[in-house]
């Protein structure tokens, strides 16, 4: 088989499974049952996240003083190897910066989502309420 017939069959499973994922099942059965989260879960999910980022801001930042003196040092050496451990460094910071910032936004998305869906079940409650008044009104 060919390099590009592999591709084209692969290209086209791809787009298949797509669109089994971005549509519902054509005959409506069998599909799995609907989402469904609790508060709790979103409020577990986003205290797990912050505790993740509170350990990894502390733990995660350990190598970096020594790893930044150890580039210094074999620089001054004349040491090649000086750079390269200076762009462990760097790379290591770039890296630890965008999880802690990942974690960081998960927790604040779930905290939000987690509130907005208390608000949410206030306000059906509210018009679930006064359509119940509604109908006692009609009897």
């Amino acid at each position: 088989m060919t390099f590009d017939k592999e591709w084209a069959e692969l290209r086209s499973a791809a787009a298949e499974r797509s669109m089994q994922i971005n549509g519902a099942p054509a005959e409506g059965g069998g599909g799995a049952p609907d989402l469904v989260v609790t508060r709790d879960d979103l409020g577990a999910i986003g205290n797990d996240a912050y505790e993740l980022r509170t350990k990894l801001s502390k733990d995660g930042d350990h190598a970096r003083p020594a790893t930044f003196d150890a580039a210094t040092a074999l620089t001054n050496g004349n040491f090649a190897s000086g750079s390269a451990v200076l762009k462990v460094h760097d790379r290591w910071q770039t890296h630890l910066k965008t999880l802690l910032d990942s974690c960081a936004h998960i927790s604040n998305h779930l905290d939000y989502t987690k509130a907005q869906h208390a608000k949410d079940d206030v306000k059906i409650g509210g018009d679930l309420a006064s359509i119940s008044k509604l109908s006692e009104y009609m009897k």
